[in-house]
């Protein structure tokens, strides 16, 4: 009985002390939530946006229209600017959970109706994919159920501190985070002055490894780990040097490739001034190709 009545007043102290933080985000259910994080200012995932503007509704029933101050499409984060108008910003302190500890998740739903729901840290450093494939790691898994649309609104503790950005669901009672600590609230800040990230991008479509190797089986070649191309995008830095359609990349910078996160931690780190020596097959021939990326860098691409 003691922990019950724990709950019941932690669930009522996360609701009264960020239930006024958080927002919907476009119309009807299908969208999503964000978060105020500063004055004239809502963080939300950026898959939650269809175009430079949107529909901010606050948790008092007020509606205002936001224009995206920056977008980080494979981080799948976004800043809205926004006439916040006295609704809070969440309390941010950057911490890092432990499996085991209590999270409560604040969402707002279409009718204005506030939820509040209370789960565990399941895991930590878990990884998915974004809106455009990239690798997103460091997540925080949890299980307080969020009803649909609830992506971009926070996960917290018992004291309404901001853990987390609701991102992605796993299904099965599991949900992922963004983790809030000094990285997140960095790009935040970055966002908020319109700095929205670069990210070098080869320009071609991977088919899955096994496919890759089921591929080359078929018609008669040997069995290689590598990453086959599919396809190659006109004007990219894959197209100007050279790279073709059925090629079977098999090292980028000296690593070898077996799963197209080996290829993106090849491209990390990487400036417009640096290339990158690939290693290819192309049937039977292997042959080293320099990919340079003096072209535009794709904002928030992969």
């Amino acid at each position: 009985m003691a922990f019950l009545q724990q709950l019941e007043e932690a669930v009522a102290t996360v609701g009264d002390r960020v239930g006024s933080s958080v927002v919907r985000i476009g119309k009807g259910w299908g969208r999503g939530n964000g978060v105020v994080v500063g004055q004239g200012q809502v963080l939300t995932n950026a898959h939650n946006l269809r175009g430079p503007e949107t529909t901010v509704t606050f948790a008092d029933g007020r509606v205002a229209t936001a224009t995206a101050a920056g977008v980080d499409l494979d981080g799948d984060v976004a800043v809205l600017n926004v006439d916040t108008d006295g609704a809070p910003a969440i309390a941010w302190e950057p911490q890092a959970p432990s499996e085991g500890g209590a999270v409560f998740a604040v969402t707002l739903g279409a009718g204005g109706g506030r939820r509040v729901t209370f789960g565990t840290v399941s895991a930590v450093g878990r990884a998915f994919r974004g809106p455009r494939g990239w690798r997103i790691a460091d997540s925080i898994e949890h299980t307080a159920p969020l009803p649909r649309g609830s992506s971009g609104s926070p996960i917290v503790d018992g004291e309404g501190r901001f853990l987390g950005l609701n991102t992605n669901r796993l299904g099965d009672g599991f949900y992922l985070a963004l983790p809030a600590g000094t990285e997140l609230k960095a790009r935040v800040d970055a966002l908020a002055r319109g700095e929205a990230p670069t990210r070098l991008r080869l320009g071609v479509a991977l088919a899955p490894p096994r496919a890759a190797r089921e591929l080359r089986r078929a018609v008669g070649l040997s069995e290689r780990d590598g990453l086959l191309i599919r396809g190659v995008e006109d004007d990219s830095p894959a197209h100007r040097a050279g790279l073709r359609q059925g090629d079977l990349i098999v090292e980028a910078g000296g690593r070898p490739m077996a799963t197209p996160d080996d290829l993106f931690d090849g491209l990390e780190g990487l400036t417009q001034a640096d290339s990158l020596l690939l290693r290819v097959v192309r049937g039977t021939e292997e042959l080293d190709v320099r990919v340079s990326f003096g072209g535009p860098a794709a904002e928030g691409s992969a």
